[in-house]
Formats: structure tokens, sequence, C-alpha cells
């Protein structure tokens, strides 16, 4: 009986996974139908030239499922290579789609106020040439400059008063703690990256760094010399992490191993006093039942065997409260939207999750913070979101 539950949690998995790939390549695929119809109407292909346009969009389309398998086969050079090609020419693709698709709207808007008004606006008319152009030059100005604001980390600051830590924790030496969200270590986000990320938290001088998911990614696997890095971190109460999506996507056995190597005590429906003046909680994230993975999400059973009249710090990846759950932890720390990344996702992300980014107070004396993320996903770029670092001061009112 046993095996038969496993077995068909893996097929539902698998068939997960596939539904939700399928819809994935759907959408991207439809991006590049669009943009190669622009193309055509603005240059005129011929024959060979549109076979080869063509082409190359099923291949930019396919690229990402491409990239994963050669990172199974771990041929890291072509993982690279791939990688970097096809994650920033995604990020243009997407871009160049909702520009052009904006032109149309507005072409529309300005067509039928001129039935309505009888108005010509002829002067406002521009060729499909002109429009593709423009919509070029658009995306390439935002792709570039989405690119370096990827890089540049912001600390975020948020201050919070609460009567269940220690006096000592007073206004001029507040309990720190120190929030990084879905880093997304891998070919993308490197070494060089992550030096500049542990210098900042240094700066910092946190008594506490937390991690709330998607710490690595799945492309590549030779992560090891990354773990170094955060072995340079030593705060007085320690690092702990949950685990994001991406942790079981990348492979939770490989996630783990490298997490806790890199000094991180990994929190799985799971709880731990620090020197007996906060606890801190952590739940998996339920991505982990697509890949068939177990879980442990029971947040109520885990934070209701928590003592009350100590702070409750609370790691969860996805920015989902659990109204059972309310009045049972202090704060809640989350990623996972990256704030929508790049605009105009930012607006699907507030469909999806009701929370936005920054704090929410959700009862007189519980709060949820949702970070913007720290590093990227896909394409390594951000446009009116950057990523950050969170600096959460506790001060002590009691």
């Amino acid at each position: 009986m046993a095996q038969d539950r496993n077995a068909n949690s893996a097929t539902g998995a698998s068939s997960t996974m596939v539904a939700m790939l399928s819809i994935f390549f759907l959408l991207y695929g439809g991006m590049h139908a669009y943009v190669f119809v622009k193309l055509e109407a603005a240059l005129g292909l011929a024959p060979v030239g549109g076979l080869a346009v063509a082409a190359w969009m099923a291949l930019m389309t396919l690229l990402p499922l491409i990239v994963w398998w050669l990172e199974q086969r771990q041929w890291h050079a072509l993982v690279w290579v791939g990688a970097w090609v096809g994650y920033i020419w995604m990020g243009f693709i997407f871009l160049f789609f909702w520009i052009a698709l904006a032109f149309d709207v507005l072409g529309l808007l300005a067509a039928y106020v001129g039935t309505v008004l009888h108005w010509n606006p002829g002067a406002l008319r521009f060729t499909d040439s002109s429009l593709f152009y423009a919509t070029t030059a658009l995306a390439l100005g935002a792709t570039v400059y989405g690119y370096f604001e990827a890089r540049v980390v912001r600390v975020e600051r948020i201050r919070l008063r609460t009567t269940k830590l220690p006096a000592a924790f007073g206004p001029s030496s507040p309990l720190k703690i120190v929030q990084i969200a879905d880093v997304h270590l891998g070919d993308l986000i490197g070494a060089r990256q992550l030096r500049r990320i542990v210098a900042q938290i240094q700066a910092l001088d946190a008594d506490l760094l937390v991690s709330t998911g998607d710490l690595v990614d799945g492309q590549g696997d030779h992560l090891d010399g990354l773990t170094r890095l955060f072995q340079e971190l030593h705060p007085r109460f320690g690092k702990f992490a949950v685990t994001g999506n991406h942790e079981f996507f990348v492979g939770a056995d490989r996630a783990l191993d490298f997490t806790a190597r890199a000094g991180f005590t990994v929190l799985r429906g799971e709880a731990a006093s620090l020197a007996g003046v906060l606890t801190i909680a952590g739940v998996d994230d339920p991505a982990g039942r697509w890949m068939g993975v177990p879980v442990r999400t029971d947040e109520k059973a885990l934070l209701s065997a928590l003592p009350r009249e100590r702070f409750t710090l609370l790691l969860k990846h996805q920015p989902v409260v659990d109204r059972n759950s309310l009045g049972l932890f202090d704060l809640q720390l989350s990623g996972h939207t990256h704030g929508g990344q790049i605009f105009p996702f930012g607006l699907l992300v507030r469909i999806a999750y009701r929370m936005r980014n920054g704090l929410t107070s959700l009862t007189p004396h519980g709060h949820l913070y949702v970070s913007r993320g720290t590093g990227t996903w896909g394409p390594p770029m951000r446009l009116g979101t950057p990523p950050e670092l969170t600096l959460i001061e506790l001060v002590g009112a009691g």
C-alpha cells in the first residue's frame, strides 16, 4: 500500500510538472510568434530569412529546456553559455512583447477616438517599420538598464518594538536580523555577485542571518566553491534557512547539502530557541510535493507548541499567511515573488499574492515582511524592483 501511495504521488507530481512546463512553453512560444509577426510586418522577410528567424526563435523558446538537459549531463561550459544567451534573450523578448503590445493598444485607442470624434489622427500614425525600430530600441535600453539594476543590492531597514525581548535590546542596541531571499545561486549568479552580498551583510553586523528559500537554482551543480563565502559570516545567533521551491527543483538532497555546508541550519517543520532570547521556526515550501518529496508545512502544529512569552520568528518561503497561525508568531519573513522582478510582472504578482512587498501588519502584534529578493530568476535583470537585503531591528520595549 505504501509503495502504491508513493507511486501515485510521484505520478501526480510528474503530471503537475508537465502541465506547468506545457503552459510556460505555450506562453513563451506565443510571445515569440507575436514578435515574429511584428518583424515580418516591419521588414518583409524573404523566405530564407523568415525560416532563419523562425528557427532562431524556436531554439530560444526551447533553450531553457536544453540548458536543463545539458545540466543533467554536467556539461558546465555549454550550460553557462546557454543560460546567459537564453535568459538575456528571454528578458529582451519579454520587454519587446509588452512594449509592442502597448503600442498596439494605443493605436487601437487612437483609431477608436478618431471614429467617435470624427477626427483623423493621420499625423499620429507610424509605419510598421518605425514602430518596430522604436520598440527594439526601448527593449534593448530596458534590458541593459535592468541588467545593471539587478547588480546593485539595496538595504531595506525596518524597526519593530516588542515587549517579548529583553530590555537590553534597546533603541541604541537592537537585535539585528538580516534576511536574504531568492538569491538563486547558479551560473547566472555566482561568486562575484555573492562576494558583494556577503560584504554588505558583514557591514550590517547582524546578530542573526536568515535565508527564506531559493538560495540555489538549477543552473549548474558546481556550487561548492561558494560555500566558503557564507562560512565567512559568523552572526551571534547563527544562520538559519528554509526551503523554497527551487531547492526542490534543483534536487532537495543536493540543495540541502549545500545549504548545510554553507553554515545554515535548515528548519523543516522545526523550531529552535536562540539563547533564550527568541524562537525561530521554519516550514518547507509546498512545491516539494510537485517533485514527490515529503514536506513539512503544518505551521499551526509547530507554532502551537512554542512559548508565547518569547518573540517568535517564522520563516516561510511564500508570502501566504495561514489564518490558523495568526497570533502564534510575531513576525513572518517571506520572499518568492521577487516583487515581479521585471515590470509589468509586478501587477500579475499582486493578483496571485494578496500581500505586497514590504511590511504588513496582520494583528496588533503580528507582522509579515515580504522581500523583493536578493538575486534574480531567469533573466539576470530587474526593472523597477531592485534586489534587497533586509535589516530587521527588534527593539525590546519591556
